[in-house]
Parts: C-alpha cells; sequence; structure tokens
C-alpha cells in the first residue's frame, strides 16, 4: 500500500505544489483524496493510471480540492475506463458534478456514483471501513478514517508438523476455513494459527482547525495526513481561515497516539523556507514528515 502525493499546495498552485490531491495505491484499487485543478496532469508524471481508479473521497467543495475532477472523470472516460467510479463527498457535489457534465455535454462510457456523506456515519467500501467526522473549517469539511480488516495469523507450521501434517493444500485451507480434517480426524483451525494482525488504520483530513474530531478519526492510526497550511508565527492568521499549523497538526497527532504524521497543504508563501514547517512540528511529534509533489510514502498492509 501506498500514498502518492500528486498535489501538496494549498489554495492555488505554484511552481514547486499543485493543488490538493493524494493518491491511494492497493494492489487491488487505486483511491484518491480531493482532486484539485490539473491533478490529471500530475497524473502523467506518476504511475497511476486513471482508468484504474475506482473510488475518489472529497474532504470538502472549495476549488483548490474539486475543480479538477471534472476534467479528470473525463479523462478516465477517453481512456477507457468502463468500470464503476465511485465519489464520496459533502451535499451539493452531486448537483455540481452533474451540472457541470451535462453543461459541457460530457459523456462518460462507466457508471458513476455519487454518495453525499454524512457527519458519523461509516461506510463499508472495497474491503474497507470508512468512518466520516465534520471538521471545523469555514466551509463544510469532513475527514477519513480508513481502517482495513483483521488479517488471520500467521501459521504455526511447528504444530502441524508435530501432528505430522505435511505441507501444501491443507496449509492453505488451514488458512482459508475455520476447519479442516486430516487422517479423519477434525481440528479448529484457529488452533494452529497465531495472534491475528490488526488491520491498517488511516486518516486522511480535510482542511481544518485543530477539533475534537480531528483526535477521533486519528486515534492510534498507523498513519495520519494532515493539512499544515501556516508556521507558528501565522497561528492566529491560520484560525481566521480555519486552516492549521504544522505544530498544531502534530499536537493532534500527539493527543491521538498516531503513528507517523504526513504534513500537507503547505501555503505558497513558504517557498524556500518550507522545512522551517517540519521543524516546527517534530518539537511536537517526532515521526512528522513534510510531503512533497510526487512524494510517496509506502505502508504495509
Amino acid at each position: 500500500m501506498e500514498f502518492y502525493f500528486l498535489g501538496t499546495g494549498a489554495g492555488m498552485p505554484s511552481k514547486q505544489r499543485n493543488v490538493s490531491s493524494i493518491a491511494l495505491l492497493h494492489p487491488k484499487m487505486t483511491w484518491l483524496f480531493d482532486c484539485g485543478e490539473a491533478t490529471q496532469h500530475q497524473m502523467l508524471h506518476s504511475p497511476i493510471k486513471p482508468r484504474k481508479v475506482s473510488t475518489i473521497f472529497i474532504t470538502h467543495l472549495h476549488g483548490d480540492h474539486i475543480f479538477g475532477l471534472p476534467g479528470f472523470i473525463s479523462t478516465r472516460a477517453a481512456l477507457e475506463g468502463t468500470t464503476l467510479l465511485t465519489i464520496y463527498g459533502p451535499k451539493g457535489l452531486k448537483e455540481w458534478l452533474e451540472a457541470t457534465l451535462r453543461v459541457t455535454g460530457t459523456y462518460l462510457r462507466y457508471p458513476l456514483d455519487i454518495i453525499e456523506v454524512e457527519a458519523s456515519r461509516t461506510y463499508e467500501h472495497e474491503g474497507f471501513r470508512i468512518t466520516v467526522e465534520e471538521l471545523e473549517h469555514r466551509f463544510p469539511a469532513f475527514g477519513y478514517r480508513i481502517e482495513g480488516e483483521e488479517e488471520k495469523g500467521a501459521l504455526l507450521v511447528e504444530e502441524l508438523k508435530r501432528l505430522d501434517i505435511p505441507s501444501g493444500p491443507l496449509y492453505r485451507r488451514i488458512k482459508q476455513e475455520p476447519t479442516f480434517v486430516f487422517e479423519g480426524t477434525e481440528y479448529q483451525s484457529a488452533d494452529f494459527l497465531g495472534a491475528p494482525k490488526p488491520g491498517i488504520k488511516i486518516a486522511v483530513l480535510g482542511d481544518t482547525v485543530p477539533c475534537d474530531n480531528s483526535i477521533r478519526l486519528a486515534d492510534q492510526v498507523d498513519l495520519l495526513i494532515h493539512e499544515a497550511t501556516f508556521a507558528d508565527s501565522e497561528q492566529d492568521h491560520a484560525g481566521r481561515f480555519g486552516h492549521s499549523t504544522a505544530r498544531q497538526a502534530a499536537e493532534i497527532a500527539a493527543q491521538a497516539q498516531a503513528k507517523k504524521l504526513l504534513l500537507t497543504h503547505i501555503s505558497a508563501r513558504y517557498v524556500d523556507q518550507e522545512q522551517r514547517l517540519e521543524t516546527e512540528a517534530r518539537e511536537v511529534f517526532p515521526e512528522s514528515y513534510l510531503m512533497m509533489d510526487h512524494q510517496s510514502v509506502v505502508m504495509k498492509g
């Protein structure tokens, strides 16, 4: 599983950073979180194939998070995308998107399912549990918590050998089925498996000031993606516009007991001095990392 950052800037694109979009690449699917202007252009310089994207999560309807969506949807059709595309996002997304596609005469050769999310709702999607909470921005904005299914533990091979159970197809059945039979005796598969492995937990937050729901979504996650629009010196300014500083993002990560923090949505005012944001965050939460466009982070799970 890999997070690939297509756009890490705030508000408007700069020469160094495009506006918001993050891809989650998984062996079974590709998801996007936000789709700002020129996201599809950023994909040309990435390993992401538009027709492989199955789901898009929109955090809020500000332009720097959605203006690339109509173009991406159209390109996906032109590149022979034929499978269902599901889009989660706030109320108003369906009306805006359907009107845009209608007015521009955009024809899609695949089904489009637009789901307008509600706060404190949980959705089951492509083998993951998605929890949605409303954040505190100057416009309705949401964060997403993604939880994978618990994985079965490793085979206790020595226990199997002790009973002279040979390796082969039977080992596969033990991993997949609750019971198995060997030489006329039925066994419980769980007796030959180690402790289950917890599913991966990730939180992707939209634009927000620090709030309780941020901590709830990020509770003990393996990875937290949080905006860090401003430095410490601009904390008051950040609050007026519904944004967080890098240090505030780190405080959320620390309170939530997250394992790792990735900082994005960086104001263009910090060109050539962006390292200060990472430094300020690490003073609170050492596992903080400032993301750049076309940077990726690989996770196990």
